[in-house]
């Protein structure tokens, strides 16, 4: 079962994906486009993986690059909505989505990070429920 911020990540990938395909992104480049493409469903599937993390560490690493890959994210969806005079409803949409995603994984990063100073080691089980808390 998905958490929250993962399937919230799904569909925004899948947003993002469509959108792609509905407006062919006039403006950028096709490498920028792949770009966005691969940093906008790379959030989700980071998130995914973090499920599965080994340890704490790992947890906060697969996070950390679901954070990563959000910024870029964002770096790109603003880039295009800089191009048009008249940015569309669904720009809007997919660029305020993006802001909450990274808010909510900022927000996970630091809460596992205060915790791993808290407890040292953590089994694998409680990482998978430290996610679905987080999330």
């Amino acid at each position: 079962m998905r958490t929250k911020l993962e399937e919230r990540s799904l569909e925004f990938g899948v947003g993002v994906l469509k959108f792609i395909r509905a407006s062919g992104s006039e403006g950028l480049t096709q490498r920028s486009r792949e770009q966005l493409v691969s940093s906008a469903t790379s959030i989700g599937a980071n998130i995914a993986e973090a499920r599965s993390a080994q340890s704490r560490a790992d947890f906060i690493s697969k996070m950390e690059i679901a954070l990563k890959e959000a910024r870029e994210t964002d770096y790109w969806l603003t880039v295009l909505y800089r191009l048009k005079d008249s940015p569309t409803h669904d720009q809007k949409a997919l660029l305020q989505e993006c802001n909450e995603i990274t808010a909510m994984l900022v927000a996970s990063v630091k809460t596992a990070k205060q915790n791993r100073t808290l407890t040292n080691g953590m089994q694998s089980a409680e990482v998978k429920a430290e996610c679905r808390v987080l999330s």
